[in-house]
């Protein structure tokens, strides 16, 4: 008798399950059980960044008796809350609205960006978790949503999914039609960012899939599936003043949901020939689904929507020349700073970090500072977006 061929579900099953046994091996290595995720301190700079003051004016702060003690070496260094106590200082000092804590005030909406692309490897993902990150070291409450069932963001912020999320633990577990489905408020996790909380994602989120178009056919009571994300967050929005989710790299009832729940668009876009190409024909299906939204009763109003250039080689010729082919038919629409591709943000990646969290000694200087530079003006871009809209400068 000749060996037994296994079949392609066999062999996929069977791979599946040494791969998700190896990398469960790596994860307890790279962080056993006892450890925790943690945000590193900052420099004076960075501090003074975050703030939104100048370095000089946070060394008088801190001579007058406020933010951390020095090091032994006489140099001081900023934790997060050292950050939020000092805008605390900084507006109880002030006169009339509060400047440095930038909570959202009276009459501004939540800000809901879906960061999403239809091909992967756009980095996509890369950019929701630096975007969410960013702002909550900026001083706002933000809440990063993985909405892809790959669940990358989640295991960026130190939730992996095949060991730490359970069912009825992503988001699926607020939106399903059925009577297990829970308040969002049950899902929302802390994460080791003050300020930034997420809902995790895993497989479960491809139930959505499933079980929508059996809910569309039986036409019950329930709402329609493309107003569900924004009613779950609608019973949360006080808590929070941007939300950012992860679309999946796929147009399905998940990504046409948090289209509609969006007040804001971000697409991000590898400017190589292939993926605009690709990009072309996800804008056009994009459309076509968001008319049969908008005919069944969906809002598809936004804020605004912007394309941002991701890992983005400025040398590279070919790369240049899509990127203006891409400014030159979209204009404003393209945000003015890329995201460049950089092997320090790679490799944070590796050990499943942001560049907020890595340490910088990781890497040559040079290296460091031009991913942070470029981190920085982007995600500054879009917080000035997000502002633009409640009417701030």
């Amino acid at each position: 008798m000749g060996a037994v061929v296994p079949t392609l579900r066999s062999q996929i099953m069977a791979d599946a399950s040494e791969l998700s046994r190896q990398l469960q091996a790596h994860q307890q290595r790279t962080f056993p059980p006892t450890s925790q995720k943690t945000i590193r301190l900052f420099t004076p700079a960075e501090a003074a960044d975050f703030i939104g003051i100048h370095e000089g004016y946070l060394r008088q702060i801190v001579a007058e008796g406020h933010g951390p003690e020095p090091l032994p070496n006489g140099r001081r260094l900023y934790s997060v809350a050292d950050i939020e106590s000092l805008r605390r200082v900084l507006d109880e000092g002030g006169k009339g609205t509060p400047k440095y804590i930038r909570h959202r005030r009276a009459g501004e909406k939540l800000q809901i960006v879906s960061v999403m692309n239809f091909k992967g490897g756009s980095g996509k993902t890369t950019t929701s978790a630096h975007l969410a990150q960013y702002l909550a070291l900026r001083g706002y409450r933000a809440l990063a949503i993985d909405l892809d069932p790959q669940a990358s963001l989640s295991a960026l912020f130190g939730h992996q999914p095949e060991l730490d999320v359970g069912d009825g633990e992503t988001l699926y577990g607020a939106i399903r039609y059925d009577e297990s489905r829970r308040h969002i408020s049950e899902i929302v996790r802390e994460t080791y960012t003050p300020g930034l909380h997420c809902v995790p994602g895993n497989l479960e989120l491809m139930e959505f899939e499933h079980t929508t178009p059996k809910a569309l056919a039986e036409r019950t009571n329930n709402s329609m599936f493309f107003s569900r994300i924004g009613e779950s967050l609608a019973d949360i929005e006080s808590a929070y003043d941007v939300v950012i989710i992860d679309c999946p790299p796929q147009l399905g009832f998940l990504t046409l949901s948090a289209l509609c729940a969006a007040t804001a668009v971000l697409i991000t876009v590898h400017p190589q020939m292939l993926d605009v190409m690709s990009m072309s024909q996800f804008l056009t299906m994009t459309g076509d689904l968001l008319a049969v939204v908008e005919n069944a009763g969906g809002s598809t109003e936004y804020d605004w929507m912007r394309y941002l250039v991701t890992r983005y080689e400025p040398n590279d010729g070919p790369q240049s020349q899509m990127a203006g082919f891409m400014r030159s038919i979209f204009g404003q629409r393209v945000l003015e700073h890329s995201m460049l591709k950089s092997t320090a943000i790679s490799d944070a990646g590796l050990t499943k970090q942001t560049l907020y969290e890595v340490e910088k000694s990781a890497f040559t200087r040079g290296t460091y500072d031009r991913a942070l530079e470029s981190l920085t003006q982007v995600n500054g871009e879009i917080e000035g977006l997000i502002r633009s809209t409640w009417g701030r400068k």
